[in-house]
């Protein structure tokens, strides 16, 4: 479903562009290409996780200093290109593409005879994003981003640190099982630092994706508890609200 939206908007566009092409695109004769880097805010519903750091709490609750607390929002990065984005009589379209990494991480310390056990569990999104937004000129400096939508697709790591007493760490690493496609839609503003060339922009969207089973490298899969020997399928179960805050830099075509 969401695919052909994509088509369909984009299809649209592509008329808007080609009975506009005589015109001056007010970005060089052929709009503007360029990259971008900001911080990226997720936040998300890790059912299956929550759930196993539940059941960890639950088994080590006598002993723990400190409880392992649940998990729902990451931050990281965010890097891109703007394939293309032209002005068409004050009505602004881009295409775009960009790599995004978050992550989150917790910990919890259980007292032992020999001293303290401490452990942490740290998620890893890794998002590929194609997707386009269109919008329009508030002002010389100052444009409203109205629709601003994106395809994802998705994968997810899961790392369980262990440091005992002494020199022990016990690394166990988890890997989603496979890639998942989810969507974004939101909106936002760009404002001119330099016309045309440096911007600042923030957007504030709705991320929706979902990770299933996760996997270690040697087969073995993630339980839905800790004392469980059932398979974890819902590591991820819903998306959120996305916040993106970037720098763009364009070079006129």
């Amino acid at each position: 479903m969401t695919v052909k939206i994509f088509k369909i908007v984009f299809f649209i566009l592509l008329i808007i562009a080609s009975n506009n092409n005589a015109q001056s695109f007010g970005f060089g004769c052929l709009g503007f290409v360029g990259g971008y880097g900001g911080f990226s805010f997720q936040k998300y519903n890790p059912k299956g996780l929550n759930n196993y750091v539940d059941s960890y709490n639950l088994q080590f609750k006598d002993s723990l200093s400190s409880p392992m607390a649940k998990f729902g929002k990451a931050q990281g990065y965010r890097v891109g290109l703007n394939f293309f984005r032209a002005n068409f009589k004050g009505i602004i379209l881009t295409t775009k593409g960009f790599y995004q990494f978050l992550s989150e991480n917790n910990s919890s310390s259980i007292i032992g005879s020999a001293g303290n056990i401490n452990t942490n569990f740290e998620v890893d999104f890794k998002n590929w994003g194609v997707g386009l937004d269109l919008g329009t000129d508030i002002s010389q400096a100052l444009s409203w981003k109205v629709v601003d939508a994106a395809i994802l697709f998705n994968t997810s790591t899961f790392t369980n640190t262990t440091n005992t007493p002494g020199p022990l760490t016990t690394v166990l690493q988890y890997n989603s099982e496979k890639s998942s496609i989810g969507y974004s839609v939101g909106t936002g503003f760009i404002l001119q630092i330099i016309d045309e060339y440096i911007s600042l922009e923030g957007v504030a969207a709705y991320t929706t994706f979902t990770i299933g089973k996760m996997r270690s490298t040697n087969g073995t899969e993630l339980t839905s508890s800790v004392s469980s020997s059932e398979a974890m399928d819902n590591f991820v179960t819903a998306g959120g609200f996305n916040a993106v805050v970037q720098l763009n830099i364009g070079f006129p075509l």
